[in-house]
C-alpha cells in the first residue's frame, strides 16, 4: 500500500510542476522561527499527526464554547475545561493572508499545510498567483501537505462537516487559483482546458485512506443529482473502480465498509446538516463517528499516518449571525477531540487543535457569573448602580451577552421586537447590517500535545504551523 502510494503521489506532482516560490518569501517561516521557536529540536518523533481545525473558532468562541459546554452540564460554566485547554503547549498564531488584512479559510488553511502565506481565496498555490487564472495557477504551485505525506509512506485522512472540496479540507490535497473551482462546472468557461481541474476531481485523482464529509453535488452529473459537466458523471463510482476503496453515503454504511481499504465517505448534497437540526432519524455521522473512524482505519498503519479534521459548520453558524449554532458545532469538535485525546498514544501522536481564523463575535455588558451564555445580560447580584444600568442600551432595551460586530442580526428589524431573541436558534444582536457576518483578523490560538508539541509557543505566523509539524515527523530535509 506504501509503495503504490508513494507512486500516485509522485505522479500527482509531475503533473502539477512546482514553482520557484521561496517559502521564506513573504513573512514566512525563517523569520518566525527564529523568534518564535526554541533553540533545539526536541529528540522524540511523532509517528502520527491529527490536525484540528475549528474554523472560525477564535479565543471568543473557544471562551463562549467553554461556558456553554459548562452549563449544558449544570455547571455555571466558567470553570469548565475544553479537552484541549488542559494541553501544556498554547500559542498566537498571526491569520493574515499575504494581501488581506483579515483572511479567509482557503488561504490561511493553505498557510498550514504548504508552509508559505498565500492569497486570499486560493488553495495550494503561492502569493504571486493571479486569483482565477489557470495558468497562473499552475506556474505558481507549492508542494502540499497531503501529497509530502503519502509519499513519505504516510496514511491519509481528511475529516470534515463542510464539503469535502471546500477550502480548509481541499488545502490538504489541492492547488487552485479560486477556492470556488470546487465542481468542473464551477470553472468559468475561458479557463476550462488548459490544465486544471476542480478540486472535487484532483480528490478522487489523489492517494488518501479516508476523506469523509459533504458534498456530493460536486462529484456527479444531473442524472444523479450533481452539477458537473456531464450528465452521467460519477466520480465516486470512477474512484472505487481505479483503487478498490468503498464510498458511502451513511454513517450505517461507514461503520461496515472494509476496515483495509480506503474509504471515501459523502454524506450530503453540499455541506453535512448543523448539529442542532438534526433529527433522530439522521444518516450522517456525527464529527466524533467520523473522527472515531478516520482513527480506527488509520492507526495500523505502520509508517503512521496524518488526519486533518475540521469542524466546519462553526464557521457558518457565526456567518449566519447565530452564536447557538456555532457554540453546538464547537462542542461537537470538543467531543471529537475527547475521542482523539483517549485513543491514541500522546508519545507517538502530535496532537494540534487550532482554528484559520476568528470571526467578529464578542462578549459584552457585565452578565452575572453563570448567566445563561445564550441570554440577555443580567447584572451581578450586588452590584453598582452602573453595572445594573449596562444591562440595557440608551433606548432602555435590553441585549444579549453574545453579539456581533456586523451580521444579519442588524436587519432584522429588531425596533419592532422589545426583547431580543435569545437561545441556541436565535439570530444575535449585530452593528453593522451586512448579509452574512465576516471573519474577524486577530490572532487565533493553537494547542499542542505530543511529540514536537513544545514548539508550539510564542506568536508565530500562521505557516510556521506546517513547520511543526514536519519538525515532530523529522523531516529534517
Amino acid at each position: 500500500m506504501t509503495t503504490s502510494r508513494r507512486a500516485l503521489s509522485l505522479a500527482a506532482a509531475m503533473a502539477f510542476p512546482l514553482a520557484a516560490c521561496s517559502p521564506a518569501g513573504y513573512g514566512q517561516s525563517e523569520v518566525a522561527s527564529a523568534s518564535a521557536m526554541p533553540a533545539e529540536v526536541p529528540e522524540p518523533k511523532a509517528k502520527n499527526i491529527i490536525l484540528f481545525i475549528g474554523d472560525g473558532m477564535g479565543v471568543s468562541t473557544v471562551t463562549a464554547a467553554r461556558i456553554y459546554a459548562g452549563q449544558k452540564k449544570g455547571q455555571s460554566g466558567e470553570e469548565y475545561v475544553l479537552p484541549f485547554e488542559n494541553f501544556e503547549n498554547v500559542a498566537l498564531v498571526k491569520t493574515y493572508n499575504s494581501n488581506a488584512q483579515v483572511p479567509d479559510s482557503a488561504g490561511t488553511a493553505s498557510a498550514m499545510h504548504t508552509g508559505v502565506k498565500t492569497k486570499i481565496g486560493v488553495l495550494g498555490v503561492g502569493p504571486d498567483v493571479v486569483a482565477g487564472d489557470c495558468e497562473s495557477g499552475l506556474a505558481n504551485a507549492l508542494p502540499i501537505f497531503g501529497e509530502s505525506a503519502t509519499e513519505r509512506g504516510l496514511a491519509l485522512g481528511i475529516v470534515s462537516t463542510a464539503r469535502i472540496t471546500h477550502a480548509t479540507p481541499a488545502s490538504v490535497y489541492s492547488r487552485s487559483p479560486d477556492r470556488g473551482w470546487e465542481a468542473d462546472s464551477a470553472i468559468p468557461e475561458d479557463q476550462r482546458g488548459r490544465g486544471c481541474d476542480d478540486i472535487a476531481a484532483q480528490l478522487v485523482g489523489s492517494t488518501f485512506d479516508v476523506a469523509l464529509g459533504g458534498g456530493q453535488a460536486a462529484f456527479y452529473g444531473a442524472d444523479l443529482g450533481g452539477r458537473r459537466i456531464a450528465s452521467d458523471a460519477n466520480l465516486p463510482a470512477e474512484w472505487s473502480g481505479r483503487t478498490g476503496g468503498t464510498f458511502v453515503s451513511t454513517a450505517a454504511e461507514l461503520a461496515s465498509a472494509p476496515i483495509d481499504k480506503p474509504v471515501l465517505g459523502l454524506f450530503s448534497p453540499s455541506h453535512m446538516t448543523y448539529t442542532v437540526d438534526r433529527t433522530k432519524d439522521s444518516t450522517e455521522p456525527t464529527l466524533t463517528e467520523m473522527t472515531e473512524q478516520a482513527i480506527s482505519r488509520l492507526k495500523d498503519d505502520p509508517e503512521g499516518y496524518y488526519l486533518m479534521v475540521e469542524s466546519g459548520r462553526i464557521d457558518h453558524g457565526h456567518h449566519a449571525g447565530q452564536a447557538g449554532y456555532a457554540l453546538e458545532e464547537a462542542v461537537e469538535f470538543a467531543n471529537a477531540i475527547q475521542y482523539a485525546i483517549e485513543n491514541t498514544n500522546p508519545e507517538e501522536t502530535l496532537i494540534l487543535v487550532t482554528a484559520d481564523h476568528s470571526h467578529v463575535f464578542t462578549m459584552s455588558g457585565y452578565p452575572r457569573r453563570g448567566n445563561d451564555i445564550l441570554g440577555l445580560v443580567v447584572s451581578p447580584e450586588g452590584g453598582s448602580a452602573e453595572l445594573a444600568e449596562a444591562t440595557t442600551a440608551t433606548d432602555g432595551k435590553p441585549y444579549t451577552t453574545l453579539g456581533y460586530q456586523n451580521g444579519p442580526g442588524a436587519i432584522a428589524n429588531l425596533a419592532e421586537r422589545p426583547i431580543p431573541e435569545t437561545g441556541v436558534h436565535a439570530h444575535q444582536q449585530a452593528a453593522i447590517p451586512t448579509r452574512s457576518e465576516t471573519h474577524g483578523g486577530e490572532d487565533v490560538a493553537l494547542y499542542g500535545q505530543g511529540p514536537g508539541a513544545d514548539r508550539v509557543r510564542g506568536v508565530i505566523e500562521q505557516n510556521v504551523v506546517y513547520d511543526i509539524i514536519v519538525n515532530a515527523l523529522g523531516w529534517d530535509d
